[in-house]
């Protein structure tokens, strides 16, 4: 039941507590002392260790659970854009421009308008182009993603403000959209996006910190704890000196560009991995695009674009170099790959990988792994490569996924299921901000596989649907295991973290299309309380 006899500071009590743990998977009550977990028992045994100094957090029969740990974040970028235009639910043309118009006049003439994660399924799938707002934001660039931020939208002050050429200028890995005259239309996929990234000011210091701070509101709102950011080594600026402050109030694994894998190395080398609030030795490199914007690499064409198959954001020759020499440097590869052609091409790299590098624990991860070929689900657990999901987009690309790459390989689309029976260690994420960074929702989806448009009230492809406890395994034990911080946290144990969550029902015990109505009522990182809704304005 303890670890040790001490004083405790915290004690959660008249629970339902998941622990995570088999030896031990339920109990009533938790004990927390400092930062740590001291005990795991019943409300008599965690109430005997209380002291009169001892919080008492009564669970209210409500479920304890690890805090939820959400494997893949973009966690400045959906910082930002909480405070910027919200266009992820305008369901027509119209709503898009008008709320781009109206959020145009609260800056002031010059600002960059960026953000937005647009949808152009919410109106049928036709893409916006610069001619819809540049009547509208005369005097500001826009530079405004789809949701999945494979793709983003241009008007011509941006375009002209980064001297996109009015004819030529490919990219590889890239796409220009381009109007029936031949000029760019304000779409650019992929690669493509550098051509406008260039021309952004970075935000401020200042600015990026208040965005940090918001990201960390935002996600322990939803109950998460930790996360594993994919990023830049800006972004790692910011952390660090959110960190050498005493404010982080988020745990973070954070993630540099894979090609900077002998930067990482020496940086590991000087300064080790960090701590349990900070930590670093993961790269993350890209295969394909995404489903989405018709750029995900797939081995045969779209089935709504027969002469498209996707494309490849990196040379498969830069990314066996990348990853073996990573690899060789004993550092972490992750790898974004979405289409089944990306898949399989990733899979044989880590495989060569390992068989030239020899044995060790690599837990090389393949972050997404939506569209898998039938034949490379097995894989996974053969080669021990972790498949990083976010169930939430099976339920949002659900809606459209079918038309795009057809009945038949939709299929082993999110296979969860089929993962998980091939041994393959889950870890679940959101991708916010291209998804909410919402576990209950990410839960929800895995189990009921009800698309949002509620269309499949039995579940899309339901026959990948897996349990409740399959799930939360995958945020929280799983979530650990795949960044390899098992032994600190991702379980309710005695001397691990002290990062819990109380949720006021127990998930497991409810109708799972309910599981979504569910709230958090505390989020506790390294014991100290983050959120708690009955303090909420």
């Amino acid at each position: 039941m303890t670890s040790r006899q001490e004083p405790i500071t915290i004690a959660i009590v008249n629970g339902l507590v998941w622990t995570g743990e088999p030896a031990q998977s339920r109990a009533d009550a938790v004990a927390l002392t400092g930062d740590r977990i001291t005990a795991v028992g019943s409300d008599r045994e965690i109430r005997a260790l209380a002291s009169p100094s001892t919080r008492i957090i009564d669970a209210r029969g409500g479920m304890v659970t690890p805090g939820f740990i959400d494997s893949h974040v973009h966690f400045l970028s959906g910082g930002m854009n909480l405070a910027s235009v919200q266009l992820r639910d305008a369901h027509t043309p119209a709503e898009f421009i008008s709320r781009i118009k109206a959020f145009a006049a609260t800056v002031q003439p010059g600002t960059w308008i960026t953000g937005g994660d647009w949808d152009h399924q919410n109106w049928g799938g036709e893409l916006p182009q610069s001619s819809w707002i540049d009547s509208v934001t005369p005097s500001n660039p826009v530079w405004i993603n789809r949701l999945d931020g494979h793709m983003a939208l241009a008007n011509g002050a941006a375009m002209r403000a980064a001297k996109v050429p009015s004819t030529g200028g490919d990219v590889a890995g890239g796409t220009i959209v381009r109007d029936a005259s031949g000029h760019p239309s304000g779409i650019f996929k992929d690669n493509a996006q550098d051509l406008i990234d260039a021309a952004v000011p970075d935000p401020p210091p200042a600015m990026l910190d208040r965005a940090l701070d918001a990201a960390m509101t935002y996600v322990a709102e939803r109950g998460v704890t930790s996360v594993d950011h994919m990023g830049t080594w800006s972004d790692l600026a910011v952390f660090e000196r959110a960190h050498d402050a005493g404010k982080l109030r988020t745990r973070i694994y954070a993630a540099v560009p894979l090609s900077t894998w002998a930067r990482l190395r020496d940086t590991v080398a000087a300064r080790g991995h960090g701590d349990s609030w900070l930590r670093i030795g993961a790269l993350k490199g890209f295969v394909d695009g995404s489903l989405g914007s018709h750029t995900a690499a797939m081995m045969q064409p779209f089935t709504d674009a027969p002469r498209d198959s996707g494309l490849l954001v990196n040379t498969p020759e830069d990314l066996y170099s990348w990853t073996s020499n990573a690899d060789k440097s004993k550092l972490h590869v992750i790898v974004h790959a979405i289409g089944d052609r990306a898949i399989n091409l990733q899979l044989n790299i880590f495989e060569r990988v390992e068989r030239e590098n020899g044995p060790r624990d690599r837990r090389f991860r393949i972050e997404h792994a939506q569209h898998i070929a039938p034949a490379d689900i097995p894989r996974f657990g053969q080669l021990g490569v972790i498949p990083s999901m976010q169930p939430y987009h099976a339920i949002d690309d659900g809606r459209w996924a079918e038309k795009v790459i057809g009945p038949e390989r939709a299929k082993t689309t999110y296979a969860f299921r089929s993962l998980r029976d091939s041994g393959a260690r889950l870890a679940f994420g959101s991708d916010w901000f291209v998804a909410p960074a919402t576990p209950l929702e990410g839960i929800y989806a895995a189990v009921t596989r009800r698309t949002l448009d509620d269309k499949h009230p039995d579940g899309w492809v339901p026959e990948q649907k897996i349990t409740v406890e399959d799930a939360l395994r995958a945020y929280t034990t799983g979530g650990a295991y795949a960044s390899f911080e098992e032994g600190e946290k991702g379980s309710l144990a005695p001397g691990k973290l002290a990062d819990v969550v109380i949720i006021d029902r127990d998930l497991t015990r409810i109708p799972p299309e309910t599981i979504r109505e569910a709230q958090i009522m505390y989020t506790i990182v390294g014991g100290r309380v983050v959120f708690d809704r009955g303090t909420k304005p």
